[in-house]
């Protein structure tokens, strides 16, 4: 997932305004309390914000991905 296209399924999921509030007020448990643009700007892959993301808000698979993306596959640890 390239970040263009995490910030396309941000929108899409959570709207554009809730989305970009998000971004920067929610913290992420998961990746040390970072918000999602502290994350991104930290180097972490943005299909893992997405996922911790979405994992946090309970955002079920079926909508996680919008409606015309398919989910990439993880990277490698």
């Amino acid at each position: 997932m390239r970040e263009r296209e995490f910030w396309e399924l941000l929108e899409e999921v959570f709207g554009r305004s809730y989305g970009r509030s998000l971004s920067r007020d929610q913290q992420l448990h998961e990746l040390d309390s970072l918000t999602v643009v502290e994350a991104l700007e930290s180097g972490v892959e943005p299909r893992t914000v997405w996922n911790v993301l979405c994992d946090q808000m309970d955002i079920p698979d079926s909508r996680r991905w919008g409606k015309d993306h398919n989910a990439p596959p993880m990277p490698a640890r």
